[in-house]
């Protein structure tokens, strides 16, 4: 009986950590479907940065929609409130955006410019 006990206790952590490791995978996927696109729309609202005091880039948050307007070419990396990465890449002068599915707050960091954004 006590060694039927051990087997169970043994299957049921091993259930919880496949479960785990699946519910990781799927999020994982989901984050890599991600992608940042040009866009020429016109955006309103105010920018969570001051352009003068940030080379002229500017961050918007809105929807869902990560609205980044630069004026030359940049690295941008966005993380999840939990130091998980969601995003990276370069993006050219204009302004560029990235849907995020999942509400929250994430942290969105150009060069020495970093910037909460709840979405």
């Amino acid at each position: 009986m006590f060694v039927r006990l051990k087997i169970d206790i043994v299957m049921k952590r091993l259930l919880i950590i496949v479960t785990m490791l699946i519910a990781l995978a799927i999020s994982h996927e989901a984050v890599a479907q991600l992608q940042w696109r040009e866009t020429t729309h016109k955006i309103t609202g105010r920018s969570l940065t001051d352009p003068n005091a940030t080379d002229g880039v500017e961050i918007y948050g809105n929807n869902g929609v990560i609205t980044i307007r630069t004026q030359r070419r940049i690295q941008v990396k966005v993380f999840t409130i939990l130091g998980q990465l969601v995003s990276q890449a370069t993006l050219n002068a204009g302004t560029s955006e990235l849907k995020i599915n999942a509400r929250g707050i994430y942290i969105v960091k150009i060069g020495n410019i970093t910037q909460k954004v709840a979405l």
